[in-house]
């Protein structure tokens, strides 16, 4: 994607990514399962305290009930009401894969559904709910902050953020404004500046959240971050939400002036994101994206996931090929927002982020198996998660491995080789 991206959607080429890329198999051990695991912490830690990081971030959503693959559009779009899966083998049996109620995918207690809350009651529920599946824990958040301060004169410190989990345009703009009034916040309480640096890691559509936020933190000003502020200003009004209009008239003079920082660098790795949103990296600092994978081509496109209809339904319930969250929530699929309001702005949105619609344009997204974006270094991985099982909540079709506690020490590691190496 271009310098100065302007909100372009990613082109989804299928060449090979090159030098970008790398390949790896995950070690999957806990810090008490590894003698030396402790020792590995504290010196990735330090490698990450001299390279200037004083601040990681773990964002994260939930995978039950927020419509995981974005089913509610592709229904929308009428993929069997109109007769579009007719003459593709499979397509049906795919769709009940991807939808809440037959996929298997449990919802929260209680009815919970997006927007989630960023409070500390909530992350309690999905830690007892879901574990750390697709979960950044408090448990893991804790363990890597003292993992990775042990021996350091400043300590680095380590964060969780929930993100509101509504899978649509207008639901990841807005996640995205809130986010840049937190990194000014954090900007602020931690006194950053020239040389310090910080870390986000993102999960799942996360990422994609992240991806929205390069393209406001360029430094030139653009038409089109100026059409979004106005578009998600106006919603604010509309529905009455004060802490949206006030974030964007804080941050807005930052973003014009290139400080909402302090001079800080922004370093991005994401885990198991769509490939949808354009990068801009102009206002960014580093940026890799970890994918599950596991090679099931014959055609030597090894870095490409596998989409063959009706073998996909076959795989999917084991996790064969890796992760299919990551292959099948692209452009097209959505949640669909349930107040007219927020379905006229969403639609207003998607016509400044993402040029493809219908159900037919989805298929040919997700058919083009892309696992990495176009900006940005790769990392396919093998986390070792397809062990025959159906129970979905074993590894919800691929996309949970990255945030178990027994892949830690190996992200940390690998994340701090491919962004801070030794010199």
């Amino acid at each position: 994607m271009p310098i100065e991206n302007n909100f372009q959607h990613d082109e989804m080429s299928r060449k090979n990514p090159g030098e970008r890329l790398t390949i790896r198999e995950a070690t999957l051990a806990t810090l008490q399962e590894s003698p030396s695991g402790h020792e590995t912490m504290a010196a990735t830690g330090k490698r990450l305290s001299q390279a200037g990081v004083r601040l990681i971030v773990f964002l994260h959503g939930s995978i039950m009930g927020t419509d995981l693959f974005g089913a509610q559009r592709l229904d929308d779009l009428g993929g069997l009401k109109r007769g579009y899966s007719r003459g593709v083998a499979g397509l049906d049996a795919l769709l009940a894969l991807l939808r809440d109620g037959s996929n298997g995918i449990s919802s929260l207690p209680g009815g919970l559904k997006p927007p989630l809350p960023n409070d500390d009651a909530t992350k309690r529920l999905l830690d007892e709910q879901i574990g750390d599946a697709g979960n950044f824990t408090n448990v893991y958040v804790e363990q890597m902050k003292q993992s990775l301060n042990k021996g350091l004169d400043r300590p680095i410190h380590c964060l969780r953020e929930l993100w509101s989990c509504e899978h649509h345009h207008l639901g990841r703009a807005l996640a995205a404004i809130s986010l840049l009034g937190r990194l000014r916040d954090w900007a602020e309480t931690h006194k950053l500046a020239q040389g310090d640096r910080i870390l986000m890691q993102a999960h799942g559509q996360a990422g994609l959240v992240l991806a929205l936020v390069s393209n406001l933190l360029c430094p030139s000003a653009s038409s089109s971050r100026t059409r979004l502020f106005d578009l998600l200003s106006a919603f604010a009004a509309q529905t009455n939400r004060p802490d949206i209009a006030t974030t964007i008239q804080r941050i807005a003079p930052f973003l014009s002036e290139g400080t909402l920082l302090n001079s800080a660098a922004l370093d991005v790795v994401t885990f198991g994101m769509p490939v949808r949103y354009g990068w801009d990296l102009s206002g960014l600092g580093k940026l890799l994206h970890i994918v599950n994978h596991r090679n099931l081509r014959t055609d030597g496109k090894t870095w490409l996931a596998k989409m063959e209809l009706p073998q996909i339904t076959m795989e999917m319930p084991i996790a064969w090929g890796g992760d299919y969250v990551q292959e099948m929530a692209v452009a097209g699929s959505d949640a669909v927002p349930e107040a007219e309001a927020a379905k006229t702005a969403n639609k207003a949105v998607w016509e400044i982020v993402e040029p493809f619609d219908g159900f037919e344009r989805w298929l040919e997204c997700a058919r083009r198996a892309v696992r990495i974006p176009s900006e940005g270094l790769g990392m396919l991985v093998d986390y070792k998660d397809s062990t025959g099982s159906t129970n979905v909540r074993d590894h919800y079709f691929g996309h949970a491995a990255y945030t178990r506690r027994n892949t830690m020490l190996f992200n940390m590691t690998e994340i701090a080789q491919a962004l801070y190496p030794t010199p």
